[in-house]
């Protein structure tokens, strides 16, 4: 019997996708015959007691350390033999590839994990290998950045150099939305530079697949759709299949990406701009994509078991491919106007729904909502399965439609937060 080992697999209730991807992970794995251990954050794995009776072993290690989780599994490993390490979350995968690293097991290169994992990084490395990149610098002041957009022009956008979800990232038009980009990233001081780069114009798709036998297969395209005036990600489809067949030129594009950065492991999601001169890939991570992405692709696949891919290859066993997605599967997210929740309508209507993937809304009468800076201000999510990305999408909006968030404004409120202003009073109380 194999031995896997999950690091931060541990998801509570609650957890969205990350949950309902943990689940599939153990329930896919063990069906495979596997002995499965969990590791997570003591605080992960007391909200959710259930993992100690779904896998095999559960232990307090925290994946988002890496030197940790490798002193940890080796010793684990003196007393047990470990076949495979995984993890599915963003700051997992650096624990993932050291770990499996120090226990001479299938997996990424370390340095090539963090090269992904940082921005800057994977920027500077996708344009020495000759693919299309947008101008990129890391600054540490409001003088840096004005710098840049002397040098290349505006807008830019400025971001955290590791962050994920679209947190910390801001546009900038000028020089005089230098200062306030630089602190909603933060960055300056004793926070360290942030990355700021070029505004690329285009759709934004994202690439998801797997690795086998050392080769990424792209498994479908997905078209993303952002909040209006926001970098959060309001929704997605997939797969999507252009009409003048480029959806092929994104997967070429980042597929071949993937095997010039000499990633070799594990499942992909690798994000993209369309232009009029081509693809410009985006960032690039070696875990699946959120926001329901892995069972979108699963859907759009029937019969795959993503996770199970995935399990295979890092066992060396033959891993068993689907052929072009024959269905589709769109996901919308809630983002109601800021303010105090009134009344909500229509959701008995969306819950109800029978081609419904996963349906949730974290949000009652008298809650606060604010406007949505990152993917963890939205407060609901809908996703749904058809028999093609054209019919899950025209399904999800209808649904949508019938939903009402009623929210208030309520006096005091701050403009620039969105947030009351006795909240501000309070805080400083505290």
């Amino acid at each position: 019997m194999s031995t896997v080992l999950i690091l931060g697999g541990a998801a509570p209730a609650g957890a969205g996708h990350g949950r309902d991807l943990s689940l599939r992970a153990l329930t896919q794995f063990k069906a495979r015959g596997s002995r499965i251990v969990v590791t997570d954050t003591a605080e992960a794995l007391a909200a959710a007691p259930e993992y100690a009776f779904l896998a095999d072993e559960t232990h307090a290690v925290d994946y988002t350390d890496p030197e940790a989780c490798v002193a940890w599994a080796l010793a684990y490993a003196e007393r047990h033999p470990v076949d495979a390490v995984t993890g599915f979350r963003e700051y997992s995968v650096v624990a993932v590839a050291e770990v499996a690293a120090a226990l001479g097991l299938a997996g990424n290169r370390p340095e090539l994990v963090r090269t992904v994992r940082t921005k800057d990084l994977c920027r500077l490395a996708l344009n020495d290998l000759g693919f299309r990149q947008p101008a990129v610098s890391l600054c540490s002041s409001t003088a840096d950045i004005e710098d840049f957009l002397a040098r290349h022009g505006g807008p830019a956008v400025v971001k955290p150099r590791d962050a994920a979800g679209s947190e910390g990232v801001v546009r900038v038009d000028g020089p005089g939305e230098a200062a306030a980009a630089l602190a909603l990233a933060g960055g300056g001081g004793d926070s360290g530079p942030v990355l700021v780069e070029e505004f690329v114009t285009g759709p934004e798709f994202s690439v998801e697949g797997v690795f086998a036998g050392g080769t990424p297969y792209a498994l479908a395209v997905t078209g993303k759709i952002l909040a209006p005036g926001t970098f959060v990600e309001a929704g997605h489809v997939t797969p999507v299949e252009l009409a003048d067949g480029r959806h092929e030129e994104i997967t070429h594009e980042a597929t071949r990406a993937l095997k010039a950065l000499g990633l070799t492991h594990g499942i992909f999601h690798v994000e993209c701009w369309l232009t009029a001169e081509g693809p410009v890939l985006g960032e690039v991570h070696v875990r699946p994509g959120g926001d329901w992405l892995h069972a979108m692709v699963e859907w759009a696949h029937p019969g795959l078991e993503l996770l199970g891919c995935l399990h295979d290859d890092l066992l060396g066993l033959a891993v068993s491919l689907p052929g072009r997605p024959v269905r589709g599967a769109a996901v919308r997210f809630v983002l109601p106007e800021a303010g105090v929740v009134t009344a909500i309508d229509g959701w008995e209507t969306v819950a109800a729904h029978d081609g419904l993937i996963h349906a949730e809304l974290a949000l009652a009468p008298g809650d606060t909502v604010v406007t949505a800076a990152s993917s963890g201000d939205r407060v609901g999510t809908v996703c749904l399965g058809a028999e093609s990305t054209r019919a899950a999408a025209d399904r999800v909006e209808a649904l949508l439609a019938g939903l009402r968030v009623r929210t208030v404004r309520i006096g005091g409120w701050d403009d620039d937060t969105d947030r009351p202003a006795e909240d501000f009073e309070e805080e400083d109380k505290r």
